[in-house]
């Protein structure tokens, strides 16, 4: 049947009793499918990880506006990473860089998860915050 219709004998399930073929175009099949997976991949949205960095000696104001823009990030979908960058004797107070981290992590805690929590790596403290589900 599959030569007389100048098709491909194609076999689905090879491990059912008996084994199910299909008469198609596999080169047609191969083809549509591979368009499914292209389509399915433009669809798919990748979280895009924004950073804000600050020093210990921040003021409150740059503070304010620096999480101004991590709402607005988060509100996109975006992951957002807080760094706090250690200069010189600063690395000697690591708990100013901490206490600057919770207070972000408190004020965005409406529309956010903490995902990394605070910690100390080399000469930065980082933080990574998600965006909650809805």
């Amino acid at each position: 049947m599959a030569r007389e219709a100048e098709l491909d004998l194609v076999e689905i399930a090879p491990n059912a009793a008996p084994p199910v073929t299909r008469i198609m175009d596999f080169g047609k099949f191969l083809y549509e499918q591979s368009r499914k997976e292209r389509v399915a991949r433009k669809a798919q949205k990748q979280a895009e990880i924004k950073e804000i960095r600050l020093r210990p000696k921040t003021t409150d104001h740059h503070l304010g506006f620096k999480t101004k823009n991590a709402r607005g990030w988060l509100e996109d979908g975006n992951k957002v990473k807080v760094r706090v960058r250690f200069r010189g004797r600063e690395i000697t107070y690591p708990e100013v860089a901490m206490s600057q981290l919770n207070e972000i992590a408190r004020e965005l805690a409406d529309i956010s998860v903490v995902e990394f929590a605070p910690r100390l790596d080399g000469r930065t403290m980082l933080m990574i915050l998600a965006p909650k589900k809805k």
